[in-house]
């Protein structure tokens, strides 16, 4: 492969002129087929192979009046009255009739329910508590929302001016996470790391222009073929925060590759090709651990987020390209600029790079006498970092997820306080009701009989049958429990209906409503997260057998990304879920973690992981391949690349911190685990676990059974072959040398 790789970029940095015309009309190409094509589809989280999905397809077809209008909307106005009075006293219900008309004239409404109907009264039992329903409607893609919310917000400032407690209950549009300045200045410090490594400004813009080509490409390109398969909202999401992490990762290590090449003494033709040879060979192989871990989303078996899997691996994919060509052909423009303005000028000097390097070689670095430190003393050093590891990762095991949180995001909300209202008031369960379908022939007989079983379970505050089809064979009953939609007895509840679905003889019984499908999506993403991390680990696994020549390296990386894992899971819970940084997180803390979460985090967080598991074990593999002992072998390669990985990960943590501190709980919990998990991987895993763990192994880390070594095809990603045209090339590499600025 190395031989190949290093053909390509041979290829590509001779023919950079042709290079970027085909990159400039793949771009081009992409960008026109997103402007004319581009589809977006409703993304609803119903799912028709669960019995919840099934049945509410079933009912929206059979009692059409429940079916979803997507331009209507409703709000509750939750009017309390002041302390020692009930609401239904005649002075109470006049300013409720006075807040009812105030609501009939905000845009958009077409009705306000009277909470004192006789045929439907929304009053409490003890009579202090009454909400009004407000209907909208009209509300479509083009309409502000805001304004209208605004306007009802204004009527319950009203009542409360009047004297009753008022909130605003519901929502009537999907709330645009407020942007956070901390994300701008996230990317302009992973800009200064980029120059503070690289030494030079130019290195550093080359970087991140190639990150942001290939990243524009793939998701440019996911965007035009939406015009043949529509996709959801949120399908880019995936796709750009990891296809612009990966492409800065890629792009760092070839160039720090190419720059070390340079500083050997090499030509920067001979540079780049071995850049490519030896780097590129293991980005093609990170690449494709990634691209195995986004398209293993697909078993989770829930299309939006294979979809989203899907685009963020076709956009790895053309990160991989890019690195493979248009950095190639990017680094024969540069030269030797891509060095530090300090080696140029030693260079304009006279002094050779091979002797800058070997200057630089001899002296010691921290990192340096970091990995020495780790290697005198590897048995201690790895107990005490992976019980630390061990110890933050406990809270996972507390971790709660749902699909959405009840009263919306932000406990400080008047939507919030309004669901912590009426739960107080008509029971904890009364805003997630469940519906039970029962289905057979001549299901009205039956109805009393199904009813009777379901008062009869645990967690039930009420029965209540509401309608029966046209035809007799199906019929709708309202479940109310009596804990809340997210509670563990809820669930519990769900199951029991299920188990007694068969109890009376003749029907069949089905549960759906919001809160099943709620429930069972969760569910199916908890049970889908372990069949996908064993399926990406293992896959993974044998990617990187093949590329380090050993079983033991590739297991201890993949245990190495699990504690990482345990890490973030763990503080994002205890900061998510418990409060412990309240005061440093803007986003609320106590609700449960939206269950999307853990996956995308086990997808993202893992590719990241084995970048630099890659990255920094393959130049220890390198090493050892030229002769060196283990300890030799890991020390050499750690200084040769450790710099890249705290660079790479001081990014990502910077533009992952960014996210966390959105005030959107969902943004921010994916920020902070993806900051925290990074940090921990690189940092403690990488570079101190793995080093510790190689040194204790010894040789044996390196062990391959000698029938499986001659199954394996070779690779060569240390570029073996490469190496006997070294020779040739000593007396001309500084006769080629261009004059620099």
């Amino acid at each position: 492969m190395a031989t190949f790789l290093a053909r390509v970029g041979a290829f590509s940095a001779r023919h950079r002129a042709l290079v970027f015309v085909v990159w400039g009309l793949m771009l081009a190409a992409v960008a026109y087929g997103t402007v004319t094509g581009l589809k977006f589809n409703d993304g609803g989280f119903s799912l028709a192979d669960t019995e919840s999905g099934r049945a509410l397809q079933v009912m929206q077809t059979t009692f059409p009046a429940t079916s979803t209008d997507d331009t209507a909307g409703t709000l509750q106005l939750v009017l309390t009255a002041p302390d020692g009075e009930k609401i239904t006293s005649t002075a109470d219900r006049k300013l409720v009739a006075a807040v009812i008309s105030e609501a009939k004239g905000v845009e958009h409404v077409v009705a306000v329910s009277d909470p004192f109907a006789a045929d439907r009264p929304y009053v409490s039992a003890d009579g202090t508590t009454a909400v009004a329903t407000v209907s909208l409607t009209g509300l479509t893609d083009d309409t502000d929302t805001e304004p209208i919310y605004d306007d009802v917000l204004a009527v319950a400032q009203h009542a409360r001016d009047a004297g009753l407690s008022a909130e605003v209950g519901g929502t009537i549009a999907d709330a645009t996470p407020e942007q956070s300045p901390a994300e701008g200045i996230g990317a302009l410090i992973a800009f200064v790391i980029l120059i503070v490594t690289f030494g030079s400004l130019i290195a550093a813009g080359a970087n991140m222009i190639g990150a942001l080509l290939g990243l524009a490409v793939g998701l440019l390109g996911v965007f035009a073929a939406s015009a043949w398969h529509p996709i959801g909202s949120t399908t880019p999401t995936l796709a750009g925060m990891i296809g612009l992490a990966v492409g800065i990762d890629y792009g760092l290590f070839i160039f720090a590759r190419f720059r070390t090449e340079l500083r050997e003494g090499r030509t920067v033709e001979e540079a780049i090709a071995r850049a490519i040879g030896t780097a590129g060979s293991a980005v093609v192989f990170a690449g494709a651990t990634v691209i195995i871990a986004l398209v293993g989303l697909s078993v989770v078996r829930i299309p939006f987020i294979t979809e989203m899997g899907v685009a963020a691996a076709i956009t790895v994919a053309t990160t991989v390209l890019m690195a493979l060509t248009f950095l190639p052909a990017l680094m024969r423009c540069m030269g030797y600029r891509v060095l530090s303005r300090r080696e140029r000028r030693l260079l304009r000097q006279g002094v050779p790079l091979a002797e800058q390097a070997a200057r630089h070689a001899k002296r010691r670095s921290f990192l340096s006498g970091w990995v020495r430190t780790v290697v005198k003393a590897p048995l201690p050093i790895a107990v005490v970092a992976i019980a630390g590891l061990l110890a933050l990762s406990m809270p996972t095991f507390q971790l709660k997820t749902a699909l959405s949180t009840p009263g919306g995001e932000d406990p400080a909300s008047t939507q919030r306080a309004a669901y912590d209202v009426i739960a107080g008031k008509f029971g904890a369960g009364s805003q997630g009701p469940l519906i039970v379908l029962v289905e057979g022939v001549g299901v009205a007989g039956e109805l009393t009989a199904v009813t009777t079983v379901l008062d009869g379970l645990a967690d039930v505050a009420s029965v209540t049958p509401a309608g029966v089809s046209a035809d007799g064979t199906t019929a709708m009953i309202q479940v109310v429990p009596e804990s809340g939609p997210v509670d563990d007895a809820t669930r519990d509840l769900v199951r029991d209906i299920r188990d007694h679905s068969g109890d009376v003889t003749g029907v069949s019984l089905a549960v759906t409503g919001a809160t099943a499908v709620d429930i069972d999506t969760n569910t199916k993403l908890s049970k889908a997260l372990i069949v996908y991390l064993i399926l990406v680990a293992g896959l993974s696994m044998v990617l990187l057998v093949i590329l380090f020549r050993s079983l033991l390296v590739p297991l201890v990386g993949t245990l190495g990304f699990l504690l990482s894992l345990g890490t973030a899971f763990g503080l994002t819970v205890g900061v998510f879920q418990k409060g412990w940084a309240d005061a440093l997180i803007p986003a609320p803390a106590g609700n449960p973690i939206l269950s999307l979460l853990p996956i995308l985090i086990v997808g993202i967080l893992f590719g990241l992981a084995m970048d630099y598991q890659v990255f920094l074990v393959s130049r220890m593999h390198e090493a050892h391949s030229r002769g060196l002992s283990t300890t030799d072998a890991i020390v050499d390669g750690f200084k040769r690349t450790a710099v890249v990985v705290v660079a790479a990960a001081l990014i990502m943590v910077s533009v992952f911190a960014g996210f966390a501190s959105s005030v959107s709980p969902f943004v921010a919990a994916i920020g902070f685990a993806l900051a925290v998990g990074v940090l921990t991987d690189a940092f403690i895993v990488r570079m101190i676990i793995v080093p510790a763990v190689l040194r204790l192994l010894g040789d044996a880390a390196w062990w391959m059974p000698r029938r499986l070594d001659r199954v394996l095809p070779d690779i060569d990603a240390e570029g073996r072959s490469l190496d006997h045209d070294r020779d040739a090339t000593d007396g001309h590499r500084d006769a080629e040398l261009t004059p620099v600025a």
